[in-house]
């Protein structure tokens, strides 16, 4: 007989789930290609201003969205900008807090440690990119009624669901680069958000420039990044 494909638990709808498994040596395998494909993402500040269709920012944003979420309650909002002069306006006002954060914020420490990525107050990525994803966390919702909901674990789950966009950004064959800008309350105001979203992260999303180069950097090895307790 076969399972139901829907069922109702304690007067709630459930739905059949069904995945796709493997045998141990081809899920051995499939998880060192795909190890293999994703080291070999990188953060880029060097974009082409070749045009990426609506379409697929669209697929993107729909992938991050299947990240998951405290309570299915899924708070986060997606601004994707393309506009010209909305992109030349969140330049001006994020130069204006690097500009602060470089010379008079950032500790000596972090400044030193900032060297051999070759980072400054310009940014002129957020022009030229063409498009910018603005990742806005949701501290409290608004309900049916329009009374105030909560949200839970609202920067682990939107920091999951960054993380769902830059891998499918990478799948996409574009990049990418976590930009974030100190403080980033400028953007609420640029892009006219409600109360109730708070600026996350700044991604330029586009095509690498025809030649790039980025800092030589390794990552940390396996037995710097895990303990296994057996």
């Amino acid at each position: 007989m076969a399972k139901p494909k829907v069922k109702e638990i304690d007067g709630f709808e459930y739905t059949l789930y069904e995945k796709k498994t493997y045998e141990p040596d081809v899920a051995l395998q499939r998880s060192r290609e795909y190890y293999q494909w994703l080291d070999n993402r990188r953060t880029v500040r060097d974009f082409s201003s070749k045009p990426v269709p609506k379409e697929l920012i669209e697929n993107l944003i729909l992938t991050a969205s299947t990240a998951p979420s405290g309570a299915h309650k899924q708070p986060w909002k997606f601004c994707a900008v393309s506009s010209p002069d909305i992109k030349s306006e969140i330049r001006k006002a994020a130069e204006k807090e690097e500009y602060e954060s470089y010379n008079s914020r950032m500790s000596e420490r972090w400044l030193k440690d900032l060297q051999p990525l070759g980072t400054d107050w310009h940014k002129p990525f957020l022009e030229i990119a063409p498009w910018l994803i603005i990742v806005f966390k949701k501290a409290f919702d608004f309900d049916e009624h329009n009374e105030k909901s909560n949200n839970y674990y609202v920067n682990e789950s939107v920091g999951l669901a960054a993380g769902f966009l830059l891998t499918a950004i990478h799948n996409a064959g574009l990049v990418a680069l976590t930009h974030t800008p100190s403080p980033m309350n400028f953007l609420v105001k640029i892009l006219e958000r409600p109360a109730n979203e708070r600026p996350f992260l700044l991604i330029p999303v586009g095509y690498p420039a025809d030649e790039i180069y980025v800092p030589s950097l390794e990552r940390r090895p396996l037995e710097k990044i895990s303990e296994f307790y057996e």
